[in-house]
C-alpha cells in the first residue's frame, strides 16, 4: 500500500510503499476511502519542514532547550547525531478521515466487517489504516455520500472546545477564526441552539454557516460591536479557532467576553494573557485538549479500555459519535464545505493548494479520494530477489551479515541501524512489522530489500543471517525462539523475555538450535569499560561497584511501566547496569536483590536499590531512579578496588584515582553499540567463542526478584 509522510528535513511530501498493517486486539483495519488534508495544521508542518536549520530553531524554542540540555549531559557529538536523525525521519500525515472496515480484532464488537467508519487520530492519508476500537465511529446505512464523515477529527476538537467551554443553548458564543475549524464550530453551535457571532481579518462567511453577526477582529471598534449584538452583555463562551503567530486572538477573547465569561482555545496562537479583564470580569480560559478525554492515553487510544459513561459522558470516541448523530440527523451539513477532491495520487497538488498556492485558488475543504488499488493487500513490498528454504548453517557466507529486522521503533532507527550501516558489515535484507508507519519511516531512510507484514517470511528466507528481534518487550521470548528453532543467529534486544517459563523455553531453543543468541546489552562493550577492565584484571581483591542511573521519568501509561507489555523499567532497563557489573567482575552473580521505594508521588515501581554479590566477594549497588533532573548525566559508575577508583562518567570522561589522578573525555559518547555489533560479526564470521550463560542468569535473578 502507499502512505503519505512529510520529509522533515526539507518540507517535501511524497508517496511511501509500506505493507499493510494487520490487526491487533482492540483495534479494526480500515479502507480508506476519504482523509482530509488539514489546511492549519498540515500547512503548518509543511512549512516548518521548508525551513533551514535557523529558521526551524527559532521556530522551536522549545526543542532548542531540549538539544542544550542533552550537550551538557551526552557530548556535543552525540546529540547532533540524534538530532539530524530526527530531523531526517519521515513524518506520517493526517489525523481524519472516513472508510471501510476490513477487519475487527478481538474485543472489537461494535463495528463489523463492511461498515463505513469516521476515523479520528490514527487515520492516517494511507490507503489502509489500523484504529483503535474507540477512534472510531460507525456510519448509518442509509448514508449516501460519506465525504461529511471525513471531518471527524475537526469536529471532535470542536465538540470538544464546546464542551470545555460549557456551553449552554441559547447563550451566545463567539468563534474568533474563521477557518475550516471555525466553520465546523459554528455550524455545531447553530445545532445546538446558540447564537454565534464570528470573528475573522476577512470576510470569511459563507451561506451555509448560519451567523448572528461577522465582525472584522481588526476591526478597533470589535467589542463595541460585540456589545451591541449581545444586549450589552458581551459572548457568554468564546472558543478561539484561529492558527496566528500572534496574541491578537486571545486578546480580542478578553474584549468581547461578558462577565464571568469563559474563553476556550482549540486553535493555535500565543497566549500571553493580559491580567486586568481577567481581573475585572473573572473570566476563565481554558484549552481543550484535542479530540477530548481518551487523547494521548495509551490504554483508550491503543488498548481499547473506554472511561465509563457515567464519569466521562463525551471523550475522544464520544464526541466522534455525537458528529456522526449530528450530520446523519440534518443538524449539521458539511458538504458545502468541501471545494476540493484530490485523487490519493495527486496528493502533492493538495499540498501545493494549502502552501504555495500560486494560482491563489480560494479552498477551505481539501478532501483525499482513495480508489482501487489491488497492490495495497500485499503482504510483501519487494525492492529486491526472493527468497528460498531456510538454511541452517551457523556461519554466514561472504563478508557481510544479511539481517532481518523485526520491529522498527525509535530506537532501531536513531541508534541501531545507522551504527550497522557505518560499519559496512550488514546488509539490510528483511524489515517485518505489523504496522505500515514503522516500516515505511525505516524503509526510507535505511533501505531493506523488502517489506513485509509476516515475521515467518523472515524466518524462511535462506538469504538471512541474522534476526534482529526490537518490539515490545512481552513478544521477544515468542520471536526469539522461533527464529532459533529456524535456524537463524538472533539478537534480541534487552530484555530477553519476562518470566521464567519464556526463559526456559529460550534456553531449550537456544541449545537446540545451531545458531548464536545475542542480548542487547550493549554497556560491557563499550571502550571506557574496557578501560576499567583492563585496570582491574591484574588485581587479586575483590572491587566495591557502584551503579547510578538516573533514568528520568516515564509516564505509568506508558508501555514500558506496564508489567504485561515492558514488565517494568527494572527488568526492562536496569539488567543494562546489572549486566556491566557482572562483566566487569568476571565471577558469577551469587545473589540479586531488589529494594523498591515507597514514594506516593512515584507510585512506579522505578525507583529501586539493587544489590549485587558476587563469588569473587565483590559487590555491588545499582541506584535506579526516575526522581532526578534531565540536566544531571544520567548514568554513574565508581569502581573501589586496591586503593584505586576508577569513575565513569555518562560515558564521556573516565577518571582514575590512584597514586595520580588521571582522566579522559571523550566528544562523543559511547555506550558500545559498534563494539557490540561488532561482536556478533566477529562470533558469527570467524567463529569466536560467545557465552550467553551470564545473560540467562541475570535475567533469571531479575525475574524471580520481580515475582516473574
Amino acid at each position: 500500500m502507499k502512505q503519505l509522510f512529510l520529509m522533515v528535513k526539507d518540507g517535501s511530501i511524497q508517496l511511501l510503499d509500506t505493507p499493510a498493517p494487520t490487526v491487533k486486539d482492540s483495534t479494526v483495519i480500515v479502507e480508506t476511502l476519504y482523509s482530509v488534508v488539514s489546511a492549519g495544521t498540515e500547512r503548518s508542518l509543511t512549512s516548518f519542514g521548508g525551513k533551514n536549520l535557523l529558521q526551524k530553531a527559532m521556530e522551536r524554542p522549545d526543542q532548542v532547550r531540549k538539544v542544550t540540555e542533552k550537550l551538557s549531559t551526552d557530548g556535543i557529538v552525540t546529540t547532533l547525531e540524534s538530532a539530524f536523525n530526527r530531523l531526517s525521519e519521515p513524518m506520517p500525515m493526517g489525523y481524519s478521515g472516513v472508510g471501510r472496515v476490513v477487519e475487527c480484532g478481538r474485543g472489537v464488537t461494535d463495528v463489523k466487517k463492511g461498515d463505513r467508519v469516521a476515523m479520528v487520530g490514527q487515520a492516517y492519508h494511507s490507503e489502509v489504516n489500523r484504529v483503535g476500537r474507540n477512534l472510531i465511529a460507525p456510519i448509518p446505512e442509509e448514508a449516501g455520500d460519506c465525504r461529511e464523515y471525513a471531518f471527524a477529527a475537526l469536529a471532535g476538537i470542536a465538540l470538544e472546545g464546546i464542551h470545555q467551554a460549557e456551553v449552554t443553548p441559547g447563550e451566545t458564543a463567539a468563534v474568533i477564526g474563521m477557518g475550516l475549524l471555525g466553520h465546523i464550530t459554528a455550524r455545531i453551535l447553530d445545532a445546538y441552539g446558540c447564537d454565534v457571532i464570528g470573528y475573522d481579518i476577512a470576510d470569511k462567511t459563507l451561506p451555509g454557516t448560519r451567523l448572528k453577526a461577522f465582525i472584522r477582529s481588526d476591526d478597533d471598534s470589535a467589542a463595541e460591536m460585540t456589545r451591541s449584538c449581545t444586549g450589552g452583555r458581551g459572548a457568554d463562551r468564546v472558543i478561539i479557532t484561529a492558527a496566528a503567530d500572534s496574541n491578537a486572538p486571545v486578546d480580542l477573547a478578553a474584549a468581547i467576553a461578558r462577565d464571568r465569561g469563559v474563553i476556550c482555545m482549540i486553535g493555535v496562537t500565543q497566549m500571553n494573557l493580559d491580567r486586568r479583564p481577567f481581573y475585572e470580569r473573572e473570566l476563565t480560559f481554558k484549552i481543550a485538549r484535542s479530540y477530548g478525554p481518551g487523547r494521548y492515553d495509551p490504554s483508550y487510544e491503543e488498548n481499547g479500555v473506554d472511561y465509563p459513561l457515567g464519569y466521562v459522558r463525551f471523550t475522544e470516541g464520544r464526541n466522534v459519535e455525537e458528529f456522526v448523530r449530528l450530520v446523519s440527523g440534518g443538524r449539521l451539513v458539511l458538504s458545502d464545505l468541501i471545494t476540493h477532491v484530490f485523487a490519493f495520487e495527486k496528493a502533492g497538488e493538495a499540498y501545493e493548494l494549502i502552501t504555495a498556492n500560486k494560482k491563489k485558488e480560494p479552498y477551505i475543504g481539501v478532501l483525499l479520494q482513495y480508489g482501487e488499488n489491488r497492490k495495497k493487500w500485499e503482504p510483501e513490498v519487494c525492492s529486491g530477489s526472493g527468497a528460498g528454504k531456510i538454511r541452517r548453517n551457523k556461519g554466514a557466507s561472504g563478508s557481510r551479515i544479511s539481517i532481518g529486522l523485526i520491529g522498527a521503533g525509535s530506537f532501531v532507527r536513531s541508534t541501531m541501524l545507522p551504527a550497522m550501516k557505518a560499519m559496512d558489515r550488514f546488509t539490510f535484507r528483511g524489515l517485518a512489522t505489523t504496522g505500515g508507519v514503522s516500516a515505511a519511516q525505516t524503509n526510507e531512510m535505511f533501505h531493506f530489500a523488502y517489506m513485509t507484514n509476516d515475521y515467518r517470511r523472515l524466518l524462511g528466507d535462506e538469504d538471512i543471517d541474522l534476526i534482529i528481534v526490537s518490539t515490545r518487550h512481552n513478544s521477544h521470548a515468542r520471536f526469539v525462539t522461533e527464529a532459533l528453532r529456524a535456524g537463524k543467529h538472533v539478537y534480541c534486544e534487552k530484555p530477553l523475555c519476562l518470566t521464567l517459563k519464556e526463559l526456559e523455553e529460550i534456553k531449550s531453543a537456544y541449545r537446540e538450535s545451531e545458531g548464536e543468541l545475542f542480548c542487547g546489552l550493549n554497556r560491557r562493550h563499550a571502550p571506557m569499560v574496557h578501560r576499567i577492565k583492563d585496570e582491574l584484571k591484574t588485581r587479586e581483591i575483590p572491587a566495591v561497584y557502584e551503579y547510578l542511573a538516573n533514568a528520568g521519568y516515564i509516564p505509568g501509561q506508558h508501555w514500558t511501566q506496564d508489567e504485561a507489555q515492558g514488565g517494568g523499567r527494572i527488568i526492562g532497563e536496569a539488567c543494562h547496569f546489572v549486566d556491566v557489573i557482572q562483566y566487569l567482575d568476571g565471577s558469577k552473580l551469587a545473589d540479586l536483590k531488589v529494594t523498591y521505594a515507597s514514594n506516593p508521588a512515584y507510585p512506579n515501581r522505578d525507583n529501586a536499590c539493587i544489590t549485587l554479590r558476587f563469588e569473587s566477594g565483590a559487590i555491588g549497588n545499582i541506584i535506579y531512579t526516575s526522581m532526578g533532573s534531565k540536566k544531571y548525566p544520567k548514568e554513574q559508575l565508581r569502581v573501589f578496588s586496591g586503593g584505586m577508583v576508577m569513575e565513569l562518567d555518562n560515558y564521556l570522561r573516565l577518571t582514575r584515582y590512584g597514586a595520580n589522578k588521571t582522566g579522559k573525555t571523550e566528544m562523543r559518547q559511547d555506550k558500545g553499540f559498534a563494539a557490540e555489533y561488532g561482536y556478533m560479526w566477529d562470533v558469527i564470521k570467524q567463529q569466536k567463542s560467545h557465552d550467553i550463560e551470564p545473560v540467562f542468569h541475570c535475567h533469571e535473578l531479575l525475574i524471580q526478584e520481580s515475582g516473574g
